[in-house]
């Protein structure tokens, strides 16, 4: 049979060529080549936070990803690239798919940030109302994530891609078994696949602060105010925290203080008797680093500093750009007869007087040392005996609007912030100047004419400061934004100076990692299935080739015998 077989194999090849042709070469090129990726879309991706935080991990801890793309949707989430909407998201749905081992988690934002809503209130807090996104990143922060989770602004070819995917993911719920066989195999998909490197810590990282004075006149033991705003955000992805508001407001508000009580300390008639510490912190989202070191290195490692004397009070500025609110956070309430009492009664008076839109209230809260992080920044100072309390719209330091991506320029409204750094300024001077105790009336308003508070000077800085993401990884010590405030700070006030903190080497505080921003491609390929299938299809193609070239050989030997003149014998 073989070597029948054989004979027709040789007759075929010899006589018919186009038989050999359409039986063997389509299968051999279809073995020998393989559909290739194809580049459907390259885009730029952003990172989840990673970072260390008193020996505890946060964020994600991979960057590397190249799997498969699927919607929440699919039945398999499984070593899959989880691709979602914003719009569409969820806390749970990311649960879902983490638990489903997904690959990857990448979340698709609106162009328009600002669009997005964030007004969430202490009620829904409070109340564990978090369905929204915005908080949802807020708790997506909470622990260790393994795998990889990117971030990436939307346009018309990632949109095209999802909405692809998502009609593949969605349509397998209602097919049968074969016919999600069939689909799986016939339908495009797309790999993710970054172009950057695993991440690795970051080493002799700096965090910068700068401070700046305007010194009192009429004896060596004043009083001093202490004026703080940190200047650096914080989000669920470093490169898209911009902190408009937290805290883009609270460092205008502070360069206009410093600005207006600059003049006011020019000329010898209203050259006041308390100092004016200004400090611009760094790390302040990262438990007040930046604070924490700028205490030490004064109270600890210095014998002459003004936090060392007579400290008055210290007031930090916090997420000021918003609001018809205003609340004094104090870890204790100041007793009455002291300059916090005196500062806390000018507040109310000038808002009574000159604002009375503007709801004020003190909020006490202790300070809770068991807590892995600070509330506010006051905080840092009330650990050290020295008495301060944070100024904010916001009631609660638990609301998420302090660590959104969603903090962006558009929700700052400049007309309130011009209306809260006049109601700080009023209060700071009737202080300083012992206004109330003169006699002088709560609405007597200082800062007018050329003394007012300029909404313009506000508004570009707050346009400088959201112009870049200001996360603490991304500002380092040769930073434009430092180099700026420090430009600024030296334009107004005396003695302008760095302040650095670095993580110690034995036991880190703090610990910062790369790759936050990468280059991911999309590309077009066929499911791992579709090969499976094929291969399955050329094996039967050839099977059948096979049996009926067996068939054609016994065939053509019958016919060859029976046509094939007798020999007479003799």
């Amino acid at each position: 049979m073989f070597e029948e077989a054989s004979e027709v194999f040789d007759n075929m090849f010899k006589s018919s060529f186009p038989l050999t042709f359409i039986v063997f070469i389509p299968a051999v090129l279809i073995l020998v080549s393989p559909l290739p990726a194809e580049a459907a879309h390259e885009f730029t991706v952003y990172r989840m936070q990673q970072y260390d935080l008193q020996g505890q991990p946060y964020g994600t801890r991979n960057a590397i990803l190249n799997t498969e793309a699927r919607t929440v949707e699919a039945e398999v989430l499984s070593r899959r690239c989880v691709i979602m909407r914003l719009a569409d998201f969820s806390y749970e749905e990311y649960q879902k798919a983490l638990r489903q081992s997904a690959g990857a988690v990448v979340i698709i934002l609106p162009k328009n940030m600002s669009a997005v809503p964030q007004d969430i209130t202490s009620h829904d807090v409070c109340n564990g109302l978090l369905n929204t996104p915005f908080p949802s990143f807020h708790l997506m922060l909470a622990t260790e994530t393994i795998v990889p989770v990117y971030f990436a602004m939307e346009d018309d070819e990632l949109l095209s891609i999802y909405t692809q995917t998502l009609t593949s993911s969605s349509s397998q719920g209602s097919l049968s078994a074969a016919e999600v066989l069939l689909h799986t195999a016939t339908a495009n998909g797309f790999q993710m696949v970054t172009s950057g490197a695993q991440s690795k810590a970051i080493s002799d990282w700096a965090i910068t602060s700068l401070e700046g004075r305007l010194a009192g006149v009429g004896g060596e033991d004043l009083p001093t105010i202490v004026v703080v705003a940190h200047y650096d955000s914080f989000g669920v992805a470093p490169w898209l925290s911009y902190g408009a508001d937290s805290n883009g407001s609270g460092v205008s508000m502070l360069l206009e203080l410093a600005r207006l009580f600059s003049k006011l300390y020019t000329y010898k008639r209203t050259h006041a008797g308390y100092n004016l510490l200004f400090f611009v912190s760094g790390g302040g989202k990262f438990n007040y680093q930046g604070t924490k070191r700028w205490l030490e290195d004064n109270l600890d490692h210095t014998d002459s500093s003004l936090l060392q004397d007579n400290v008055a009070f210290v007031l930090c500025l916090d997420t000021l750009g918003n609001g018809d609110s205003l609340h004094l956070h104090v870890s204790k309430p100041p007793k009455e007869g002291s300059p916090q009492y005196s500062l806390l009664k000018e507040l109310e008076m000038v808002v009574a007087s000159q604002y009375p839109e503007v709801k004020f209230s003190m909020v006490h809260k202790k300070i809770n040392l068991a807590d892995d992080m600070l509330a506010w920044e006051h905080e840092r100072f009330g650990i050290r005996r020295l008495p301060a309390f944070t100024l904010s719209h916001l009631p609660s330091h638990r609301l998420a609007q302090r660590s959104s991506i969603m903090d962006v320029r558009p929700h700052v409204d400049v007309k309130k912030l011009g209306r809260n750094t006049k109601v700080v300024a009023e209060a700071l001077a009737r202080v300083i100047y012992n206004l109330t105790e003169k006699g002088a009336p709560g609405d007597l308003q200082i800062f007018t004419e050329q003394m007012q508070v300029q909404e313009d000077q506000l508004s570009a800085v707050v346009d400088w400061l959201t112009a870049q993401p200001r996360a603490a990884q991304l500002v380092d010590k040769d930073s434009s934004v430092v180099s700026t405030l420090e430009y600024h700070l030296g334009h107004y006030l005396k003695d302008v100076k760095r302040h650095y903190v670095k993580a110690d080497k034995r036991d880190p505080e703090f610990v910062f990692y790369d790759q936050l921003k990468q280059t991911m491609n999309a590309y077009r390929v066929k499911p791992a299935i579709f090969d499976l299938l094929l291969a399955v299809c050329i094996a039967a193609y050839l099977g059948m080739m096979y049996l009926a070239i067996q068939n054609f050989g016994v065939l053509y030997s019958v016919v060859r015998r029976i046509t094939q003149p007798k020999t007479k014998t003799h």
